[in-house]
């Protein structure tokens, strides 16, 4: 158990809640505002309505705002309806302008308004957020950072630091601009410290910036992130002038994003994951792939229908079909999930194409050995009816459907991504029907083509 200055963690919590329930303005104030933000937002969650209307009477628009910025956009549209107008006002003028650009693109017909009620400077950073393409660097960048002058020396900075840090969202890195705040350099706040204060930043910068463009898509962003360990990146516009910054925090929500957008198409079910939505939300968002799913569905269908003679001539073949397609489908959906992950972290490059899918499909025809060796001794013990025949047609089928299916989940996804298109589109659904078809097709021609030799 969590232990905060000797009591536990549902000690405090329930001492920060009698001050609440008892009126008591101050001590509740001392015992909330001591907590960290994300213990804030799960006490604050939990209280009724009337309650939370005490929290706002106790607590100033500034400190709530780091509330605020904690809950997910669903409960904010929740609680801002809660706030009189001049509260949420001020409230909005102390959240970071990108905090408040995400909340605002979810209520874009009430958004002008909220800015009207802003401070001009506060809302004009966030029309700026606001004007740029969704799911880029410039969308997502906040605006509150700290840039320092080339030939400022290390104890201005060290002064300049004390009064901007208050609102700037991090400070471990300076970003040094010319006097067209165009991007040259960046200094570490540690290496800042233990310069001589005498030194000018231009001696202790280092001048090869890695930066993004306000354009760059911010998955591309994470990747940046991610490869170079930073807490934060530097954005710049077209004229290379600093317009923000990205940090860390951005971007996790960003992988969470991008996670669950991939995961959706890949599951054929994207937009449909949030368990808050209705039923009816969920159908709408899932009926494109069933339906198309469904006619894919038939042609499957057609497949089986196209060998009835031979189905009639040795019905024992049926008894085969469902583990000829699941197999095919299982196979290729895990080859999908193995590009597709390399795809979205960028470890596959162009030269290392050719390599996975020879791995790929060199995985298919191990699996497919293991599989046809595994038939060959117990199909004949389960239908001797069929013999060792009946097990090597199975066997031999199993064993070219998964080392085609591989092939097939491997591939696809790299020819969409080549297509510019996500990835994750392949789904594992559609992969898995295409793979159901060309099983079968292959096991039915070689039973065809095997037919006169099994017992009649």
């Amino acid at each position: 158990m969590v232990r905060l200055n000797d009591q536990t963690r549902d000690e405090y919590t329930n001492q920060v809640l009698s001050a609440l329930n008892a009126g008591e303005r101050e001590q509740f104030r001392d015992g909330f505002l001591a907590l960290h933000p994300t213990e804030q937002v799960e006490i604050f969650q939990s209280l009724e309505k009337t309650k939370r209307k005490d929290v706002y009477q106790f607590i100033t628009p500034s400190e709530f705002a780091q509330i605020f910025q904690g809950l997910d956009i669903d409960d904010q549209k929740q609680y801002v309806l809660e706030l009189d107008e001049k509260y949420a006002a001020e409230m909005f003028n102390n959240m970071y302008a990108d905090d408040v650009a995400d909340f605002l693109g979810e209520i874009k017909e009430k958004a002008e308004k909220i800015l009207n009620t802003m401070n001009k400077d506060d809302a004009d950073d966030v029309k700026e957020l606001l004007a740029y393409p969704p799911e880029t660097a410039g969308a997502i960048m906040t605006k509150e950072f700290i840039s320092i002058k080339a030939e400022s020396n290390a104890s201005e900075v060290i002064e300049q630091i004390r009064e901007e840090a208050p609102d700037a969202e991090t400070i471990y890195y300076l970003y040094v601009v010319d006097a067209k705040e165009k991007l040259v350099g960046v200094v570490s706040l540690r290496d800042l410290i233990i310069a001589p204060t005498s030194d000018k930043v231009e001696k202790i910068m280092s001048s090869r910036v890695v930066s993004v463009s306000v354009r760059d898509d911010q998955e591309d962003v994470a990747k940046m992130i991610k490869k170079y360990d930073f807490l934060a990146v530097p954005v710049v516009n077209e004229e290379g002038k600093l317009v923000g910054i990205v940090t860390v925090d951005d971007v996790m929500d960003v992988v969470e994003e991008e996670t669950e957008e991939d995961f959706g198409e890949i599951s054929a079910a994207r937009g449909s994951l949030d368990a808050n939505i209705s039923s009816f939300t969920a159908a709408k968002k899932r009926a494109p792939w069933i339906v198309m799913l469904m006619f894919l569905g038939l042609v499957t269908a057609e497949v089986i229908g196209q060998f009835e003679e031979t189905l009639e001539a040795f019905i024992l073949l049926a008894v085969f079909i469902p583990l000829i397609m699941d197999s095919a489908g299982n196979t290729g959906t895990q080859a999908l999930a193995v590009v597709v992950r390399g795809l979205a972290l960028g470890t596959i490059e162009r030269s290392s194409v050719g390599k996975l899918l020879k791995r790929e499909f060199g995985t298919g025809i191990m699996l497919g050995l293991i599989c046809m060796a595994t038939l060959l001794i117990v199909v004949p013990l389960l239908y001797p009816t069929g013999g060792f025949l009946l097990a090597g047609i199975v066997g031999g089928s199993l064993f070219l459907t998964l080392s085609i299916a591989t092939m097939v989940g491997a591939a696809i996804p790299l020819i969409i991504n080549k297509l510019k298109i996500d990835s994750a589109v392949a789904s594992g659904p559609f992969i898995t029907t295409i793979n159901d078809i060309l099983g079968l097709l292959i096991y039915f021609s070689i039973a065809t083509a095997f037919l006169q030799y099994l017992p009649q």
